[in-house]
């Protein structure tokens, strides 16, 4: 996970995790935050890879690619994803998918920002037409992936790089399946701008999109 001033919920998605995995999971914290966030982490295990805030992509690409584990999962640390489905998620790549990734749309996200739930109802759509696929959630923070993926893509995007993580498998021919999962109410404040952060995104699916049509 890429973290970045999430002092707020750090703590409570980190015991969540410990708890549905036993303590088996290796947790990885790329961290750029002026909080107190890389301290409570370390506190309760984790180990955090600091550096100097570079955007999303950045952060998360370094996080996925850092532990050497057969299944890699990513979240947010905001507190909105239901880590007590974890099992489900790593069940489902033990039985032969390469990517699970958690729709947030399926149960209608009340909890997100109105402005931000049409946003992402349009990135899914967009990716939907230009793959000739049909995907429900592009920019959930929620997936499991087969750690040789991971390895085998090049991946190229910052701010678009959940949508990327989604498009370039699906594209490729890889084992993805969606999975309905709850979204609740975030703790503390986004650091995405909606309408800057929004053309970022809408602007990497269109490219990751066609760059793979064209590969």
């Amino acid at each position: 996970m890429g973290t970045y001033n999430e002092e707020q919920a750090i703590a409570q998605v980190l015991t969540d995790i410990d708890e549905v995995t036993d303590g088996k999971a290796e947790v990885v914290c790329v961290d750029g935050s002026s909080d107190r966030t890389p301290e409570i982490a370390r506190k309760l295990g984790a180990t955090v890879i600091e550096q100097e805030p570079q955007g999303y992509g950045v952060a998360v690409r370094e996080a996925v690619l850092t532990p050497d584990r057969p299944i890699v999962v990513t979240t947010d640390c905001d507190d909105t994803y239901p880590m007590e489905q974890l099992p489900e998620f790593l069940e489902l790549i033990n039985e032969g998918y390469d990517v699970v990734s958690g729709d947030r749309l399926y149960y209608g996200a009340a909890a997100m920002p109105a402005f931000n739930r049409l946003g992402n109802h349009l990135f899914a759509l967009t990716a939907s037409v230009l793959m000739s696929q049909r995907v429900h959630d592009t920019t959930t923070g929620m997936r499991a992936y087969r750690r040789e993926l991971l390895h085998e893509i090049a991946w190229t995007e910052n701010t678009g790089l959940s949508a990327e993580l989604l498009i370039r498998p699906l594209m490729r021919g890889y084992d993805v399946t969606e999975r309905p999962i709850r979204y609740d109410e975030r703790a503390g404040e986004s650091k995405l701008d909606p309408i800057e952060g929004g053309l970022a995104i809408a602007k990497s699916i269109v490219k990751v999109c066609l760059e793979e049509q064209f590969r």
